[in-house]
Formats: structure tokens, C-alpha cells, sequence
């Protein structure tokens, strides 16, 4: 029996943990206090590694598609169907014609952040999406044309500050999202226990809002109308102090002139005096941060709102400031290996919605393989996603997929969109390969840096991610007849590098001149301090000043007010999302200890919107929206705002084909059948997740029970 020490990597959160193995098998995980930022804490999910080690589900070999259903496949024999068939498209659909979806796990994967970017470039093609256009596209387009790099986004101080503001984010179930923030409970505890107060403004009363000093309601795609009301006060008291690397005051005083806190209130539902209150509070707080995550990122004016938290923090001086937001400063700098995004240099074929950084929004794979034309997707590449569940009207693109000529997905699982492929090459698990978190130490609360070793070895004829990558990249370059430039053989030379290689590179040129062989010594982690000062020195923007003022931002505004003042009153009832913390997104429901317990899957409805409609508590009802229908069990909750119903994300895997076993068994519908399509961010793409109009209805009864 040994202990070893690794990390969580199935969210933000990083958590190190210390996994017990006894005769070749997990035992026992628990957290590991040796570990500088977790300090101990993990969550239930962490216990449930074990189980998707062991899951009878998961694939341990390439399959594909026949006759007779699936059939195992070798290696060398998987990767030269996809090599040759993803060439052959290309050659006769061109290179537009292969379309390609990245989900949410990539980003926890080292070997996918490593290899994933070069294989996907070698294909060339301009249909790329991911779950970024899903999630946190807003707050990459800020801090692109804030700060000069999608990346460079500050994250709250909180283990100094006195005042936080979270809107739309409920952190004790996420542990921080795009903050990593490990024990987040016991965070906010110690920011109240100093003396500090946490303010939550959400339309339904999360855990995050119940340990909060104060909640307020919101009606839900109305927090960019809260975000300038608060601007527009701070400005009219005379309580700002930005930076003097900081332009664009005066035009962003301009702008928000009119958006007086009476106006907010009409909208929002909160009391002008509480805007009044609430801006004044946090820009005469000692130490004060504002944090907005995927509730005000996923609706109509996310972008907006993501720019205004980044206005308030600056224009009270609460940016680059300890207790308010600050940059982390990882030992592998992310900046440098990723370019600083762009936007709009193309447009989706069919909707002539804008890219960002190479991608297209994710609400229009279904158009972009449906709609026949040049550049009609023909073959799908899905890479650790679930898009069906996770895209707006997902149900059109579960027929979508149908349609194809080919698909493949590199995937553990056969889920709801991996049934549609022909071949599925499945990664091995995190616990037999080696980790290190590229992404989120950019952004945690502190910094540290941790380098773990597998777990458990890998098993004979298993591949790495990062393996699969590789191999199907050199595929291809030979089966697409790719000429030998300097650039590819460029590219072909970085896919034989192997992650450990790349990330001791990283660690020797990066800010603290580490190496994996110092790392090794400290497999609980090293703590590379509090988070420090350092603007304008790491600004990526000309003259490194920051602009307040984007034009892209000002242009929209008159455009929030129309939307808002004028039309979004009277909507009647909208829909928003929530999340658990014994959920992850879509594909944590295959684990039987994180879905017992109290059914998480029902919509949550206010009693008097109940009342009104002539509907009781537990009964099962009909949603409906423009685009869909579902029907669920509905529980009358205080904790909801009247007038807004809430529906979890990640359910719905009762279909055909799915092969989960405890999965296929939860009830709940995919929220993602009412999301819209249509209702999407004008400035970033991003899909309008929240806010979705909806009725609620008597679901329609048959004889022996409900339809």
C-alpha cells in the first residue's frame, strides 16, 4: 500500500489531493494539507475519481461504428481511419468541410493543452468552436481589449479583501471559476470574520447568497443596467481613484450618464437607494473586489457586463491592489504561450456571427453542418465534449450530427454525442498520466506551482491524450500529402515534444526559473507567494495604459438601454441555469455516490408564480420556449425570484445509444432543448444560456400517469 500525491483536475479548483493504493487499486482519496493553495480542502467529485478510474463504462479501446454495433479496434488501425477519412473530406469538401468541437475537460488536461493546439492547426480548418462561446468568452474579449491579452484577467484578492461583490456566480458550489479559489467557504468565512462583508446579487438565493451578508435578487439578463448604474454613481460622488496608467475616465462618464440608479431599478428590480448604497459601500471599502462569472456572462449583454466589473474595480482603485483584483503570475507564463486573441477576422457562413481567437460561437455547429455551400461541415471532430447537451437547442443538433459523413470523438464515453460517431478514441484517465495545471494557475488567488507523477501506471495498449494527438497529426500530415515547409515540420517537431518536456521549458523561462527537477522535491507543491502589484509592467497594450474605453464597448451601450429600458419588461417567466457542486457539467452522472441522495433535477419556480398559475408544488409541468419543449417536476422554492424558474445544466441522458449506465438512470431533461440559438452577445458570440423566456404549464397527463 503507498500513498501519492497528484491533484484534481475536474475543476477549477485544483485541489491537491492524497490517493491511498493498494494492490494496484485506489483505495482511498483524500485532500492533501501539504498542498499551498488547497490546503486540504476537496469536494465530493474528488472522492469520485475512483469511480471513473474503475467505470465498467469507460472506453480502454478505440471502437468504431458497424453493422452490428461497436467493435474494438488496435491502434495503428483507428488512427489511420481517421487520418485518411479527415484528408479525404478535405480533399473533396475542402478545408472548411471538417468542423471541430472542444469541450470544457481540454482546458484540466495536460496533455491536451500541450498537443491539442498543434493537431487542431495542422487541419486548417475555420470551423472551430469549443466551450469558451458556452462559458467565459466575455471575460477573454475584456481583458483582450482592456489589459492586450484574452488571459490576462484579474482575479479577486480575497484572502485580503474587505468588500466582495459577486454577481451571477455561485463559488461554494463552483470553488471560484476563472478565480481558483480551493475552499472557497472557508475564504468568505475569513473575509467576514475580519470584518469584511461578501454582497451577492443573483435572481435565485445560491449557497454562495445564504452565507453572504447581504442577497439581492436580479431579474435575470439585466445586470449590465446594475454594472452602469453603480459606475454612473461612483463617478457622480467624486469616489474614484484610478491609476495614472488609466485613459478613457471622461468618455466612460459620457457614456453612462443617463444611467441614473432609478433607471437600473426599473429594470433589475433592485431599489435605486440600494444601487446607491451598494456603489458607495464598495468604493469607500478599504479593500474591495467586484466578481461577475457565468450568470452575467452567458446572457444578451455579457460582454458588457464582464467590461463594467472591470471599470468599477479601476475607476475605484481597486485594480492591481492587494484585497482587490490583481494579475497572478504563474511559474509557467500562459501569456507567452498563447497569442492575445482577436476578434471578428471572420464570420460564421451561415449567421455571420464573429470569431474570437480562432473559434466560432458554438450556437451555430448545428447551421454550419445543416446548411448546404461551400464550406458545409461534412465530418465532426469532438474532442472530450458533449455538445448535444451543452449547446443551445441541443436537440437540433443531436439531429445535426445524424447528417454527417463522419465523426469522430476523443472520449472516454459514449454519451449523447459520441453515439453519433463512427470511431471513438478514448484518452487514458487523470490518474495514469502525469499533471500540471497550465491554465489555472492564471488564475488562482495565490500563487504556487505543483507537478505530479501517474498515480497508477498505464496499462499495456492505453494511449495519453497527448499520444493520440501526436499520432493522428503525423497521420494526417501524410495522408493529406502536406507539403514540408519550415512551418510544418515545425509543428510536426513540437507534437513529438512530450508534455514534461514542455513544461520544464516553461518552468526554466518563466518568472521563478523553476524546473520539474526542483518541483519534484515538493510533490504537495511550492508556494510562490501572495498575489503582488504589477501593472502597467505587465500590460500587453500600446504604451502599456489601459483604456477604459474601447469603442466596441461604448457602441453597444445605447443598444443595452433600447434592449433593456424598453423591451424587457413583461417577458413573463425566465429561465435560468444552476450549478452543484456534485455535478460538473454534463458527465459526472455516471458516478452512483454523486447522484444518490436528494434529486437535484427538478425546476425550481417562486409559490406565487405557482399560485398564479394554477399549479402545485411536485407536480410534473411543461416548459416550453421558442424552440422547445421539456417536461419536469417543478418544487416551489422561496430562494428563487418571482417571475424566473431555474433548470440545472448537464441532465437529459435518457437517449437512444447512450451507453451510462447510472447516467442513463437519473431523471431531468438537458436545459439546453429551451436555449435559444437566436438569443446570443452581438459583441462576443457568446450563447444567452440565461434569460431565456419560458412558460410554464400542466405537463399533459395520459392514462397510467403523465406524458
Amino acid at each position: 500500500m503507498t500513498v501519492k500525491r497528484t491533484s484534481c483536475n475536474l475543476c477549477e479548483a485544483i485541489c491537491g489531493l492524497l490517493v491511498t493504493v493498494k494492490d494496484g487499486r485506489v483505495s482511498d482519496i483524500r485532500g492533501d494539507e501539504s498542498d499551498p493553495l488547497s490546503k486540504g480542502h476537496i469536494c465530493p467529485k474528488a472522492v469520485a475519481l475512483r469511480d471513473l478510474q474503475e467505470d465498467p463504462d469507460r472506453l480502454r479501446h478505440p471502437v468504431r461504428r458497424t453493422a452490428d454495433g461497436w467493435m474494438e479496434m488496435n491502434w495503428p488501425d483507428a488512427i489511420e481511419l481517421v487520418a485518411t477519412t479527415l484528408a479525404d473530406v478535405q480533399r473533396e469538401h475542402g478545408k472548411d468541410a471538417i468542423g471541430i468541437y472542444q469541450g470544457n475537460p481540454n482546458v484540466h488536461s495536460l496533455g491536451a493543452l500541450t498537443h491539442m493546439p498543434t493537431f487542431v492547426g495542422l487541419l486548417s480548418t475555420r470551423n472551430k468552436f469549443s466551450a469558451t462561446s458556452l462559458d467565459q468568452l466575455p471575460h477573454m474579449l475584456a481583458a483582450r481589449l482592456l489589459y492586450g491579452h484574452q488571459y490576462m484577467i484579474p482575479v479577486p484578492d480575497i484572502d485580503r479583501t474587505s468588500y466582495l461583490l459577486i454577481l451571477g456566480a455561485n463559488p461554494l458550489a463552483s470553488n471560484g471559476s476563472i478565480m481558483t479559489a480551493p475552499g472557497f467557504g472557508r475564504r468568505l468565512r475569513a473575509v467576514q470574520a475580519a470584518g469584511g462583508r461578501v454582497i451577492v446579487v443573483d435572481p435565485r438565493r445560491t449557497e454562495t447568497a445564504t452565507a453572504a451578508d447581504e442577497h439581492h435578487f436580479i431579474r435575470p439578463g439585466t445586470d449590465a443596467a446594475l454594472l452602469l448604474a453603480l459606475i454612473h454613481q461612483v463617478l457622480a460622488d467624486g469616489n474614484i481613484r484610478p491609476a495614472e496608467y488609466i485613459d478613457g475616465v471622461d468618455a466612460v462618464r459620457n457614456a453612462v450618464a443617463d444611467w441614473r440608479p432609478e433607471r437600473a431599478a426599473s429594470v433589475t428590480g433592485i431599489e435605486a437607494d440600494v444601487i446607491r448604497r451598494l456603489a458607495r459601500d464598495f468604493a469607500t471599502a478599504e479593500r474591495a473586489a467586484c466578481y461577475g462569472r457565468i450568470g452575467v456572462s452567458t446572457q444578451r449583454f455579457g460582454a458588457v457586463c464582464q467590461w463594467a466589473i472591470q471599470v468599477l474595480n479601476a475607476l475605484t482603485g481597486n485594480l492591481d491592489r492587494p484585497g482587490g483584483t490583481m494579475v497572478p503570475k504563474p511559474a509557467v507564463d500562459t501569456l507567452r504561450g498563447v497569442g492575445p486573441g482577436h476578434l471578428g477576422t471572420y464570420r460564421s457562413r451561415v449567421r455571420g456571427l464573429p470569431e474570437f481567437g480562432g473559434e466560432l460561437p458554438s450556437a451555430t455547429i448545428a447551421d454550419e453542418i445543416l446548411t448546404p455551400g461551400r464550406g458545409q461541415i461534412r465530418a465532426m471532430v469532438t474532442i472530450a465534449g458533449n455538445p448535444v447537451l451543452s449547446t443551445p437547442q441541443g436537440n437540433r443538433l443531436d439531429d445535426a450530427l445524424r447528417t454527417l459523413d463522419f465523426m469522430v470523438a476523443i472520449d472516454p464515453y459514449i454519451n449523447e454525442t459520441t453515439r453519433h460517431a463512427d470511431a471513438i478514441l478514448p484518452p487514458t484517465p487523470l490518474f495514469e498520466r502525469e499533471h500540471y495545471d497550465l491554465l489555472f494557475h492564471q488564475l488562482a488567488v495565490r500563487n504556487t506551482a505543483r507537478w505530479n507523477e501517474p498515480v497508477l501506471p498505464k496499462p499495456s495498449g492505453a494511449r495519453h491524450d497527448w499520444e493520440i494527438f501526436r499520432d493522428l497529426g503525423r497521420g494526417y500530415a501524410r495522408k493529406a500529402k502536406l507539403r514540408k515547409s519550415p512551418r510544418i515540420m515545425m509543428v510536426l517537431a513540437m507534437l513529438r515534444m512530450t508534455p514534461r518536456r514542455i513544461v520544464d521549458l516553461g518552468l526554466r523561462i518563466g518568472p521563478y526559473r523553476l524546473s520539474l527537477r526542483r518541483l519534484g522535491h515538493h510533490p504537495g507543491g511550492v508556494d510562490l507567494g501572495a498575489l503582488e502589484p504589477s501593472l502597467p509592467a505587465r500590460l500587453r497594450t500600446r504604451r502599456k495604459r489601459i483604456d477604459l474605453a474601447p469603442r466596441l464597448f461604448l457602441e453597444e451601450l445605447p443598444r443595452v438601454r433600447d434592449h433593456l429600458v424598453e423591451h424587457h419588461r413583461d417577458q413573463g417567466l425566465l429561465l435560468v441555469g444552476r450549478r452543484h457542486l456534485r455535478n460538473n457539467n454534463s458527465w459526472m452522472h455516471n458516478s452512483a455516490r454523486l447522484v444518490k441522495g436528494r434529486a437535484r433535477h427538478q425546476l425550481l419556480m417562486n409559490p406565487g408564480d405557482l399560485e398564479d398559475r394554477g399549479l402545485r408544488n411536485g407536480q410534473r409541468v411543461r416548459v416550453s420556449s421558442a424552440v422547445g419543449a421539456v417536461d419536469v417536476d417543478v418544487v416551489a422554492t422561496d430562494d428563487i425570484m418571482p417571475g424566473v424558474v431555474s433548470l440545472p445544466h448537464g441532465f437529459g441522458h435518457g437517449r437512444p445509444g447512450v451507453r451510462l449506465a447510472v447516467a442513463t438512470k437519473v431523471p431531468g431533461k438537458s436545459v439546453n432543448d429551451l436555449t435559444d440559438p437566436g438569443l446570443f452577445d452581438r459583441l462576443a458570440g457568446t450563447a444567452a444560456l440565461n434569460g431565456v423566456p419560458v412558460t410554464v404549464t400542466a405537463a399533459a397527463q395520459v392514462e397510467g400517469g403523465a406524458l
